[in-house]
């Protein structure tokens, strides 16, 4: 056997082992979901034929040709049977695509559909794509809507930095066929816009975020709502803050909309991100809302602050200290699988269930946006705590003041 040969059979084990992984189950801290062991899709998941020149003749030391950065911020959705992402990758040439993974369980074995996705053009001149949110309509119709980005015409010669952010639509049956419609018209920018999967008064609904710049987000008050009659040719002539940003809270810098959010009993369960500045720069986090089943631009319940924040090696990566979601799937018996990306890095699954999380919505202490509220909230609590029995501890704390205690019980 040539050494050629030998590297790619190593090769291959070793990506074949990385598909064939189990996924483990952490115990849970709080009760409301369950993170796993390992990340569910990497830049390593990527096929080795998206990567890799095979021909021995043509690369004799099996160099990667074609380098691939990271693999994230993932839309989501439940075909055939399958857990299947729209998953953004990004080559090491800073340039993002969408890539098709599915897996039987949600958790574990993702494996790249054969092929990157080829998005029809339309008259938008389009330099990266990022984001997409997959939206199963009761049009009958998958829309995609994702970032379309280019640099800004009006920018100053020599300025390479400053873009305009649009909202790219597309829409299929299958996944693999794509028809393009015009780019959503707006006057504000728009990088984070979810198609609601039911029409609204006739009309199609979309949640945005409009901001007065590519990263400005100016006098964008939070996540928007908007009714546009015809898909085909979106033009938001109107739009209203549904929830909005605050000050001193996890979303004090800006807001957005993850996935759509999932229909139950008691309302629209959402998803969405807050940021905030910090000494460490932005720091993203996960939050969940409800809206009115009649009216979904009526808020009904939010609990404060994060659902889910970055934690140990998901606060390591390209943009550090980031979590973000713009995938979940329920499944009939009611579990969730938010998949969620850590650092503009890499792809994970958490689990929960749609009865644990408007729990968690519609009976945990909302934000009274000053810190004496949120003293006499712990208070009402250890106070309410009284009328029941403790759990038994296997040891008793003494303190004093100067050292901790620990006595058997």
């Amino acid at each position: 056997m040539s050494e050629f040969k030998r590297k790619l059979n190593k090769l291959q084990r070793k990506h074949n082992d990385l598909l064939c992984r189990e996924n483990e189950k952490l115990k849970s801290t709080n009760g409301l979901y369950e993170r796993y062991r390992f990340p569910i899709i990497t830049s390593e998941h990527i096929s080795l034929n998206w990567r890799y020149d095979f021909n021995p003749e043509t690369n004799p030391f099996l160099l990667e040709r074609i380098g691939m950065n990271a693999a994230f911020n993932a839309g989501a959705i439940k075909q055939n049977g399958k857990y299947v992402l729209m998953v953004r990758v990004e080559g090491v040439d800073r340039k993002s695509f969408f890539a098709v993974a599915e897996s039987p369980n949600g958790i574990d074995n993702f494996v790249f559909w054969d092929e990157p996705v080829t998005l029809p053009a339309n008259n938008t001149p389009e330099t990266n794509v990022y984001d997409m949110r997959l939206t199963a309509h009761e049009d009958g119709w998958i829309y995609g809507i994702y970032c379309s980005e280019q640099l800004d015409p009006n920018a100053k010669p020599g300025d390479l930095s400053t873009a305009i952010a649009s909202a790219g639509i597309v829409r299929t049956k299958d996944l693999k066929n794509w028809e393009r419609l015009p780019n959503l018209e707006t006057k504000s920018q728009q990088r984070n816009v979810v198609l609601h999967p039911e029409f609204v008064d006739g009309q199609y609904a979309l949640y945005t975020r409009p901001q007065d710049g590519f990263i400005d987000t100016g006098k964008g008050g939070g996540i928007g709502w908007a009714l546009v009659p015809d898909i085909t040719n979106a033009k938001l002539n109107e739009e209203k803050i549904i929830n909005f940003r605050q000050y001193h809270t996890i979303k004090e810098l800006k807001n957005g909309e993850g996935p759509h959010p999932i229909k139950t009993e008691k309302g629209w369960l959402h998803l969405a991100h807050g940021v905030r500045n910090c000494a460490a720069g932005l720091r993203y986090v996960l939050y969940l809302y409800v809206t009115a089943l009649e009216n979904p631009a009526e808020l009904i319940a939010e609990p404060a602050g994060y659902f889910m924040a970055p934690e140990g090696e998901e606060r390591i990566g390209d943009v550090s200290n980031v979590l973000f979601s713009n995938g979940w799937i329920v499944d009939e018996d009611g579990t969730v699988f938010i998949y969620y990306a850590s650092s503009d890095t890499r792809l994970h699954v958490a689990t929960s269930t749609v009865e644990k999380l408007l729990d968690y919505c519609f009976n945990s202490p909302a934000d009274e946006l000053t810190s004496s509220k949120s003293v006499e909230q712990i208070k009402n609590l250890i106070q309410s705590n009284k009328n029941f029995e403790p759990i038994p501890a296997p040891m008793d704390v003494v303190f004093n003041a100067t050292q901790l205690k620990y006595h058997s019980s």
